[in-house]
């Protein structure tokens, strides 16, 4: 199925969600208020909020600069809305899940015990509301609910002088209000804490904002290692037309981004290469095909040391096959936010970027290298988590 056909359809479910609510809604004013007049009244105040508050999410009424800071405006109306549109589709399909169990609930035999009738109505009922209770979680806590992950890398080739080499990744920040300023300071200092000997930045910086890469930047001046801070572009930054300048940006406050480019990280006599590249994809996606390809990291055979350990930062995890092929050690990425809504606690399988991509989280290995998908810290489309909470790696080599 292809991507442009499933968003059809969700479109389309998400539509027949919304009617489903509506008729709900309506039964329950007609069940909880007596008269006819008031009944209307109520039914049309109600719809008309709705239909304001969607058209106001939706730019109906023009588009507003993306804050950096949480405003009353996405406390009080983007957040919930986001949450309610995601809730609301889940909410449906499990509707329709459980109309059986109602549907003996309301049977004949089920009205001849009332205790099982009852029993089977809360149930289905519970089950309904799960959505709702998930996605305040998701909103309120599991978005900010930060893990720091130690995996340790064993790479055959690398010197001893890097044993114990400590890299701390963050990736997908998406500054923005639901990543405002203060909080991405917050886990710079996190950071570090953490002591890294060098830090890697795996893209996404902003969003759609171009307005917003000044305060990014600004937020991640904090970040200290001793052997530098070196970053690879998202594709939020193509996206945006903001490569360029969040290069430069970067640049004058001594964080090096890395397109296309290698640099030698040295210590003690000994080196490794470190390899940074522009976001690749094989896909078509929105809203545009900038950095669109047909073989990933096509050419970057002239980036790779001989004899030596190569890592690379690259945003897209796809790019790991090619770099595997190209004896590429250690491949660090970010793109997936691990699913963001990954539904884990049902299968670990249940996860939306499944759909673009094999590599979702966590550590893969295949011969010729490795990689770590790193869950990022910020969220794109609805400031929720569930199943995959926001990430700091630490990558210990030895």
């Amino acid at each position: 199925m292809s991507l442009a056909l499933f968003l059809g359809i969700l479109m389309a479910i998400f539509l027949g969600s919304q009617i489903y609510w509506y008729v709900r809604a309506r039964a329950l004013v007609k069940k909880r208020v007596k008269t006819r007049k008031a009944q209307i009244l109520l039914t049309a105040a109600g719809l008309a909020v709705y239909l304001a508050i969607f058209a106001l999410n939706f730019g109906v009424f023009g588009r507003r600069a993306s804050p950096t800071r949480m405003t009353w405006y996405d406390a009080l109306i983007s957040a919930p809305f986001a949450s309610w549109v995601v809730c609301s589709l889940l909410a449906f399909l499990l509707a329709i899940l459980v109309w059986p169990v109602r549907r003996v609930a309301r049977s004949a035999s089920a009205l001849a015990s009332p205790g099982r009738r009852q029993f089977l109505e809360r149930s289905a009922n519970a089950v309904v509301a799960a959505p709702f209770v998930a996605g305040a979680y998701a909103l309120l806590y599991g978005r900010l609910n930060l893990q720091v992950t130690h995996q340790p890398i064993r790479l055959a080739r690398l010197p001893k002088a890097f044993s114990g080499f400590r890299i701390a990744q963050l990736s997908d920040i998406h500054i923005g209000p639901f990543m405002p300023e203060d909080q991405i300071r917050k886990y710079v200092q996190i950071t570090n804490g953490l002591k890294p000997d060098l830090i890697a930045l795996t893209g996404d910086f902003v969003t759609w904002d171009p307005s917003t890469q000044r305060a990014v930047v600004s937020a991640l001046t904090g970040l200290h290692a001793p052997l530098g801070i070196f970053g690879c572009l998202g594709n939020h930054e193509a996206w945006s037309h903001t490569e360029d300048s969040i290069t430069r940006m970067f640049q004058q406050v001594g964080i090096r981004i890395l397109r296309r480019e290698r640099v030698p990280v040295s210590t003690q006599g000994a080196s490794f290469n470190l390899i940074g590249v522009d976001f690749e994809t094989s896909r078509h996606m929105a809203p545009g095909s900038e950095n669109f390809v047909r073989t990933y990291l096509e050419g970057a055979e002239t980036l790779v040391a001989p004899d030596t350990v190569n890592i690379l930062m690259s945003h897209n995890p796809d790019t790991f096959d090619r770099a595997a092929e190209l004896g590429i050690d250690l491949s660090l990425a970010g793109h997936t936010h691990g699913g963001q809504v990954a539904l884990e606690f049902v299968s670990p399988e249940i996860a939306p970027s499944r759909l673009v991509t094999p590599y979702v989280a966590g550590w893969f290995q295949k011969p010729g290298g490795q990689l770590y998908v790193n869950r990022g810290i910020g969220t794109i489309g609805v400031p929720m988590r569930i199943g995959a909470p926001p990430e700091i790696t630490v990558y210990e080599l030895v």
